[in-house]
Order: structure tokens, then C-alpha cells, then sequence
């Protein structure tokens, strides 16, 4: 009987950085388009003005708080049997992939993570529940998390499929 393990390396401190200008991005997108919209029809004052203020809410929330909440909720652990993940903020998810079903271990990097000097190593597994993420990963710490998971996958017995 294998023993479940809480997950408990976070992932990069920059983490909270990145999730916090991507989230930014469609904010300031929306803001935009409401100031346009006000120079173009200024009409209606109260209306842009809880526009305003619901968009400032949003990105305060979206920019300021759930990225610092993510990070306390974000963590990853490879044992010596399965891959644990706990990802979310407001919905939360616990995912346990054993070893002896990996299939494939993938490294991403989209244009802010490599920005920032950060990568996803995603463990595809012969789950119907697809693929388990390990997020915001620095890039040294990434590959090494890949280099351990294909040695370890190698060295099970078992056909992943």
C-alpha cells in the first residue's frame, strides 16, 4: 500500500509575477475599449462609471489577489510512485499520477514564461483524466523534473498504455 503525500514544493517565486501580468493584459484590453468608448459616447456617465469601477474591481482582484492565492495553493511532488499536483484557487485540484502509467513528460514555454525564465512540464498518462501540469516551474528546475521523470518512468517494469 503506497502512502498519499501532500504535495510540497511550490512553484518558481516568480510565479506570482507572471500569472499577474497575463491576467493584466485582458484588463487593461477592457479598459482601453471603455475609454474608447467614453471619448466616442460620453452620454452615459453613470454607466461608464460602474463600468470603471467594476473593471478596476475585477483587475484588482484578478491582478492583486488570486495570483498571490494561486502561489499558496500551487504545489508538486514526484515520489517514488506517482506524481502529485494541487493546482487552483478559487476551485481546487488534487491530481495523482502513478508512475507506471507516464507516458510522455512535454516542457512548455509560452512568451511571459520565457520572459521570466519559467517552463510547464506536463506528465501525459495513460489517465482518461488527461494530462497532470506542474506550473511555473523556473527552466533549470523544469529540466530536471523531466530528466527525473523519464528515468524514473524508464525503470518501471509496466507498459504505461
Amino acid at each position: 500500500m503506497s502512502t498519499l503525500i501532500d504535495p510540497a514544493n511550490p512553484p518558481s517565486r516568480k510565479a506570482p509575477v507572471v500569472w499577474a501580468v497575463s491576467a493584466a493584459i485582458p484588463w487593461a484590453v477592457l479598459a482601453v475599449a471603455q475609454v474608447a468608448w467614453f471619448v466616442l459616447d460620453g452620454r452615459y456617465g453613470v454607466l461608464h462609471g460602474l463600468a470603471a469601477a467594476s473593471t478596476v474591481a475585477g483587475a484588482a482582484l484578478f491582478v492583486g489577489v488570486v495570483p498571490i492565492w494561486r502561489y499558496r495553493v500551487h504545489r508538486w511532488e514526484i515520489g517514488s510512485n506517482a506524481v502529485y499536483t494541487r493546482t487552483g484557487w478559487l476551485v481546487q485540484e488534487r491530481r495523482i499520477a502513478p508512475i507506471s502509467r507516464v507516458q510522455t513528460v512535454d516542457t512548455e514555454r509560452g512568451p511571459l514564461d520565457r520572459l521570466f525564465g519559467l517552463a510547464t512540464v506536463t506528465v501525459t498518462t495513460a489517465s482518461s483524466a488527461g494530462a497532470v501540469r506542474i506550473v511555473a516551474l523556473d527552466t533549470d528546475v523544469a529540466d530536471r523534473v523531466v530528466a527525473q521523470l523519464t528515468d524514473v518512468a524508464s525503470i518501471g517494469e509496466q507498459d504505461a498504455t
